[in-house]
């Protein structure tokens, strides 16, 4: 499996896992800690992945609510349709509201730089 096949399926078991230390993720693709390091950071250039530091809660961590391969609104996005919401009402607002709620990613809370 080569790194690009490996990030994937990282990517794939955090969605469904939500949490897992970078050990646990290194020996079941048996690889190195330091290689599966790598692969986070490089994760996390693209995908809402967070490092928790921690003896019992620490880890690797993606996004509440991310879906692998949904599309997500940018800030700029965001901030366009809030803008707009509000000159609407009625059912007009409400599928606004519902726009922003089902497109905008939660931002994961216990962000810590990793490896």
């Amino acid at each position: 499996m080569g790194a690009n096949e490996r990030r994937r399926a990282i990517l794939e078991l955090l969605c469904q896992r939500k949490q897992d230390t970078m050990r646990n993720l290194a020996n079941e693709f048996h690889v190195s800690l330091r290689t599966i390091c790598y692969d986070i950071d490089e994760l996390t250039r693209n995908y809402p992945i967070v490092t928790i530091r921690g003896k019992y809660k620490g880890g690797v961590k993606i996004a509440d609510g991310y879906l692998l391969d949904q599309k997500y609104l940018n800030l700029e996005q965001r901030q366009l349709l809030k803008r707009l919401s509000k000159t609407l009402s009625g059912k007009d607002r409400n599928i606004m509201e519902s726009i922003l709620r089902d497109f905008t990613l939660k931002e994961a809370s216990e962000a810590d730089p990793g490896c």
